[in-house]
């Protein structure tokens, strides 16, 4: 590899992404971002009416004040606040563009990226006709590309690859692990996997929607981290009946029309079934760190990193966000704690390179 175009590739536009390429920003640093999808794909990918935990303070960026209408920030809120905030420091981001491979080189790190609007089409799929068409035209083919860098950031997030159910029937058109919006399953049976926030959340939301709900989770009740203001809804619509629950329960087995479950060492019984909400987390793309050179501790799947720099053992290639928790700490990294990643990226990348 020659002479590095840029000094810092950025792979992932989510916040925490963002973060970064304004941190480069600050510091004059030839950078880019690169995107596998839209600008802030995950989050663009969040239910439609998700409310995030946060207030709005705790997840700024560039010193660019978040003003929302209420006390916490909504999907389309934090959407368009990440857009302006992107647009206020002229970031070079480049959508649709893949990551399939980052080399290390003598000079630096070489990456290759592959089109991926067609991710796009499967999306889609649902929608009526003419949107459809209208969404492919606004999709066309981003071509792929080579890049070069003196270091890159890994913030990849976690959203893409789910923690399976791993049981039979999982990969049936009736699963999804991912809820958008409720008005398509009114008067369905639609079992929803799952105890934390996201899964409470679909389960409420389906059912004041019209449609027949089981909550099934394998602990003894919702979990701690469920949010307050919704943690007393959930729990009296179990109680009055509008909600079943099926706690300290696992689903063994999802067929056509039902799906098999076993609640502790007793008997498994079925359940009458349209549709399955598997909302049973997610975790980093480990195979693609690997990849990468990145260690991953396998005694919880953490990645190995200098939690001061973000820096792995790849001299120049650094984590951020998420993808810094592995499989075991990734509820643990928020935009709140995360976006401060960016600060020790760049100020460990200026400190080494400081003659250029």
């Amino acid at each position: 590899m020659t002479s590095p175009n840029y000094d810092l590739i950025i792979i992932g536009s989510g916040p925490i992404g963002l973060a970064c390429g304004i941190e480069a920003q600050k510091k004059g640093l030839r950078h880019i971002v690169l995107e596998k999808g839209v600008l802030l794909d995950a989050v663009y990918r969040f239910p439609t009416n998700c409310i995030f935990f946060s207030t709005p303070e705790l997840v700024e960026i560039g010193d660019i004040p978040f003003l929302t209408n209420g006390p916490k920030p909504t999907r389309s809120e934090l959407l368009r606040y990440y857009t302006k905030v992107a647009e206020f420091y002229k970031l070079n981001i480049r959508l649709r563009q893949k990551v399939v491979g980052v080399q290390k080189a003598d000079s630096g790190f070489h990456v290759e990226t592959r089109s991926e609007s067609g991710r796009f089409t499967k999306s889609i799929e649902r929608k009526p006709p003419a949107e459809r068409c209208a969404r492919r035209d606004a999709f066309a083919l981003f071509p792929g590309g080579s890049y070069s860098a003196k270091a890159v950031v890994l913030a990849t997030g976690f959203f893409d690859h789910p923690n399976l159910l791993n049981v039979p029937g999982e990969n049936t058109e009736k699963v999804s692990h991912y809820y958008s919006e409720s008005h398509i399953y009114y008067r369905t049976k639609v079992a929803v996997i799952g105890g934390q926030n996201s899964a409470v959340e679909a389960a409420l939301e389906l059912y004041r929607a019209g449609a027949e709900v089981t909550l099934i989770h394998r602990h003894a009740e919702v979990g701690d981290s469920v949010k307050y203001w919704i943690r007393p809804d959930i729990e009296n619509r179990i109680k009055e009946g509008s909600i079943k629950a099926c706690f300290n329960t696992e689903v063994k087995e999802i067929q056509p029309n039902k799906i098999m479950l076993q609640t502790d060492n007793q008997s498994p019984f079925e359940i009458e079934n349209d549709f399955v909400l598997a909302m049973t987390g997610y975790h980093p793309d480990f195979d693609f760190l690997r990849r990468a050179g990145v260690g991953i501790n396998d005694d919880g799947l953490i990645p190995i990193y200098n939690p001061q720099t973000m820096e792995t053992e790849i001299p120049g290639l650094y984590l951020a966000g998420v993808v810094a928790g592995g499989l075991r700490d990734a509820n643990k990294i928020f935009i709140e704690n995360g976006r401060i990643h960016a600060k020790y990226i760049v100020d460990d990348f200026v400190s080494k390179h400081q003659d250029g």
